[in-house]
């Protein structure tokens, strides 16, 4: 009976620890959690990004950042000093702007589908941007096989900081404008697809959306070498939200979000450098067409490729808006090349 006893208080207490270690971001309106909220800290660095139970790790989270600032849905939804999050479960405003209904263009069947969206793209160093892209996409799928056929960029902006070099030694000063990258959505017709992929699967319904998250991770245990450079704690995140209550097919399809984490040094260098980068697409319009055809441009990481403002469109993940905010002038719009 004391084992017993004994044994239940452990318990209980080891799941106080673990509430202590965590925050909690849920709507205020709905009590459910929020995802994909995004923590800044005053410097700019982004230092937590909750997953689909809307958890962040507390410990990601220092004093010396001071004020804090939450971006949820590409907006700014609240500003907190650190004795704010001695709360476990922190309330968000979530409704701050409209929610964008995705536009049905013709609706018979046909031989392809057609989603055309918005996009955003970023890649963090040690928490700091890096870089920076954003544009409008549009992919095409064989309605029959559900399976991506194409990838076609209309439109793009590509922005960096001044500061990042190439001195192949400080991995941790490289610009990686290379790495950054229009959403690659090529299951996203095939959801069970991810499922067979040993990653670990979570759901979630909430008062607009149902999302579904899978996460993976590999070297967790043993570094990888290659060419004096060392690859470590490599982890991914994929967010997909679809219509409420919904079948999850392509013409449910709302957003596709993915997170890619990477430990990253050079032989000499005495620590790791983590590398994030951010993923992100917003479904617009859908469409059903049996040519295949479609405008699109090369999506050049050297410079940027549009012919109209797209990012003024309310409806824009604009998250230029906000680095810019913390940078000011030393992140740049490289030259329009339209």
């Amino acid at each position: 009976m004391k084992k017993t006893y004994l044994l239940t208080l452990l318990f209980v207490l080891f799941l106080n620890f673990l509430n202590a270690q965590t925050i909690t971001f849920v709507s205020e309106k709905t009590n459910t959690p929020l995802p994909k909220v995004s923590v800044f800290g005053k410097d700019g660095s982004v230092l937590a990004f909750s997953d689909i139970d809307g958890k962040i790790d507390k410990k990601l989270l220092t004093p010396d950042q001071e004020k804090f600032q939450l971006v949820y849905d590409n907006f700014p939804v609240a500003k907190l000093s650190y004795s704010d999050f001695d709360k476990n479960i922190i309330k968000i405003n979530d409704r701050v702007k409209d929610i964008e209904t995705v536009v049905i263009k013709n609706n018979k069947p046909a031989k392809y589908v057609f989603i055309k969206g918005n996009f955003n793209t970023y890649v963090t160093v040690n928490n700091k941007l890096n870089c920076y892209a954003d544009g409008i996409v549009t992919y095409i799928f064989d309605n029959k096989t559900k399976k991506l056929k194409s990838t076609n960029i209309e439109q793009y902006r590509i922005y960096r900081l001044k500061e990042a070099g190439t001195e192949k030694k400080q991995v941790g000063l490289w610009d990686y404008g290379s790495s950054l990258e229009v959403p690659k959505m090529k299951n996203v017709g095939n959801i069970d697809d991810y499922k067979k992929k040993n990653m670990k699967y979570k759901e979630l319904k909430s008062e607009h959306k149902d999302e579904v998250e899978l996460s993976g991770e590999y070297l967790q245990e043993k570094e990888f070498a290659l060419f004096g450079y060392r690859f470590f704690d490599v982890r991914g995140i994929l967010n997909i939200a679809f219509e409420k209550d919904s079948e999850k097919t392509l013409r449910d399809l709302l957003e596709y979000n993915e997170i890619r984490f990477l430990k990253l040094k050079h032989k000499s260098e005495p620590n790791y450098n983590q590398i994030i980068s951010y993923i992100n697409f917003y479904s617009t319009e859908l469409d059903f067409k049996n040519d295949d055809y479609i405008d699109k441009v090369k999506f050049d990481t050297d410079n940027s490729n549009y012919s109209t403002k797209f990012w003024q469109n309310s409806s824009f993940p604009n998250m230029q808006i906000i680095f810019s905010s913390f940078f000011k002038d030393d992140l740049k719009e490289l030259e329009n090349k339209k």
